[in-house]
């Protein structure tokens, strides 16, 4: 075998690293322990990607084992090179999602050798790191050649998949021909802050996590440094063991665009140990957020590389998580307990409005969903104990004081996604639908029918999130708030702005003239709720039943929906 395959050899964490993970934490030499076995994982899949695309067309670029031998060759000149480069995160992506495509789980829109050939790159980058004299072919993808961690070049000519020279003289190292240091060539930029690198990374073509990606290099990335360096302050001064373990854990950062203030999107994977996907913050303390949530995430796929905490297989398997507008399964939904877990923990520690608005939404969320986790049959002992850790040390801080007013918002948030999950995906069976409501049989669980939302879940959130954190922007959008917030509409906010008496009036305006929408529903019974109308709480709880039973009614003679309400009141 390779001298690069060392015979496989077990890996052992210590009891204190087990039991801080398990907890949700995990201090550097814990993190230490992760980044090895992963370094386990990642070459077993390598090797298996190699032994898979033996006999697979190498199209324009050399076989398969001109590549290895030249990344042998790096590894003999610098092992630490090479080490690093198979340890970065689009690596794992790359590996995993070709051998996919090999064993015909994964189709792509590229020609097979372009994603098999990616090994030609690789070697390329481990010759460049090693300071080797070589020269291979690389793939071009939409007109990009990328070395792995290093950056890409701009190679138009080649169309949108091809071949390019990669060469290594004394003269420097050339990609179709252009230097490095020319117009062409796109370097990857580092994110430094004291005690933290990070690698930006917008043109590997595995960096998306779960799909390939063209490059996209950055005009500049010092928007990204700035806030970054915000970022690294505040969770350093906030947790700063949690500071260290994410500096030796975390090796790249995938940036995408800015998203819409208070909605940033971010990623990880299994495949990529140490990368984080994320949008262009708000802000250095919404950016010390993400790194903590997707920092989580990467712990935890590492932990359930060693260790099995859950087997669905042949069970139902689709539950409500607090943090998605879709029905998930057991294994995202542990993943988000585990992720929120580190978001509560971080906004505990900033006592300012948002923070604690986001502490007492995340902290009751995640004890729900945890709650909902630990009565599922399909964990392990060890996915027990998991939960129950992590339900234990939550448990003291749902009772931590919240200022009045925060924590109101903060439960309006909460009764507002779980109503709107269920008011989609929820369907009461017919029999159910048909009954009258106050001598019909008493309401059952609905079946799970997934539905298409028509906005996001966390439409009223963001208008709170707004009014707590920035109450002048939040008066600038009132005029027009789906402008501003998409999907928010006038009612919304007179709902977060305690109007509820005009807000109620629009809500059941909007359901008779025909447009009552699952977020019209649940917006009357907040705001009913509000007005201590007891219609407000059985709207919450069985917002399906509501819908289905007022839609079944003959047009002349539906119920008023808030009396509707007041009936179901007696039975939910």
């Amino acid at each position: 075998m390779p001298s690069l395959f060392p015979t496989p050899r077990s890996h052992v964490l210590t009891p204190r690293s087990f039991d801080e993970l398990l907890g949700g934490g995990g201090g550097p030499a814990t993190v230490g322990a992760l980044r090895a076995s992963e370094r386990s994982w990642r070459l077993l899949v390598v090797r298996a990607l190699l032994d898979a695309a033996a006999t697979a067309p190498a199209g324009p670029l050399p076989p398969p084992s001109d590549a290895w031998r030249l990344l042998t060759r790096a590894w003999e000149a610098s092992r630490q090179a090479v080490e690093a480069l198979l340890a970065y995160p689009a690596v794992g992506v790359w590996a995993a999602h070709t051998l996919r495509r090999l064993r015909g789980s994964a189709e792509d829109e590229a020609p097979l050798w372009a994603d098999t050939g990616h090994l030609h790159a690789l070697a390329a980058a481990a010759a460049v790191r090693a300071g080797l004299e070589f020269r291979t072919d690389v793939p071009v993808r939409h007109g990009w050649a990328v070395l792995p961690s290093l950056g890409a070049m701009r190679v138009p000519e080649a169309g949108e998949w091809g071949a390019a020279e990669a060469a290594a003289r004394a003269g420097g190292v050339r990609i179709a021909g252009r230097p490095l240091e020319g117009p062409d060539w796109h370097p990857l930029a580092e994110l430094r802050a004291d005690g933290c690198t990070l690698l930006l990374d917008p043109v590997d073509p595995y960096r998306a996590l779960r799909k390939t990606l063209a490059a996209a290099p950055l005009d500049s990335s010092a928007g990204w440094q700035e806030l970054f360096g915000e970022a690294w302050e505040i969770l350093r001064g906030t947790d700063p063991e949690t500071a260290r373990a994410l500096a030796d854990g975390l090796v790249a950062l995938v940036p995408r665009p800015r998203s819409e203030r208070f909605r940033p999107h971010s990623a990880s994977s299994g495949d990529a140990f140490g990368a984080a996907l994320t949008s262009f913050p708000d802000d250095g303390e919404q950016f010390a957020s993400t790194l903590v949530h997707e920092f989580q995430h990467n712990k935890l796929s590492a932990f359930m590389h060693l260790f099995t905490l859950y087997d669905d297989r042949g069970t139902a398997g689709l539950h409500y998580a607090p943090w998605r507008d879709d029905p998930r399964p057991l294994g995202g939904l542990l993943q988000g307990v585990y992720a929120f877990f580190g978001v509560t923990a971080f906004w505990r520690r900033r006592p300012h409005p948002l923070g604690q608005f986001e502490f007492a939404l995340w902290r009751s969320q995640t004890a729900y969903a945890l709650r909902a986790i630990s009565r599922s049959d399909a964990l392990t002992d060890l996915g027990r104990r998991l939960v129950a850790e992590l339900s234990g040390r939550l448990e003291p801080w749902l009772a931590e004081p919240v200022d009045p007013r925060v924590r109101s918002a903060a439960d309006l948030a909460i009764a507002d996604h779980r109503a709107t999950w269920r008011a989609y995906h929820l369907r009461p069976g017919p029999e159910e639908a048909r009954a009258r409501v106050e001598t019909g049989p008493s309401p059952a669980e609905p079946a799970l029918v997934p539905g298409t939302p028509e906005r996001g879940f966390d439409t009223r959130a963001v208008l709170l999130r707004w009014l707590l954190a920035d109450p002048a922007g939040f008066e600038a959008l009132r005029e027009d708030p789906g402008a501003t917030v998409d999907g928010a509409r006038p009612e919304d906010v007179d709902l977060v702005t305690s109007r509820t008496t005009k807000a109620l009036a629009a809500f059941r305006a909007r359901i008779a003239r025909g447009d009552g929408d699952p977020e019209t529903w649940v917006g009357l019974g907040l705001a009913a709720r509000a007005e201590g109308d007891p219609a407000g709480e059985a709207l919450l709880a069985r917002p399906e039943l509501a819908m289905a039973q007022y839609a079944d009614a003959d047009a002349g003679g539906r119920p008023d929906p808030l009396e509707l309400g007041r009936r179901l009141a007696s039975r939910v």
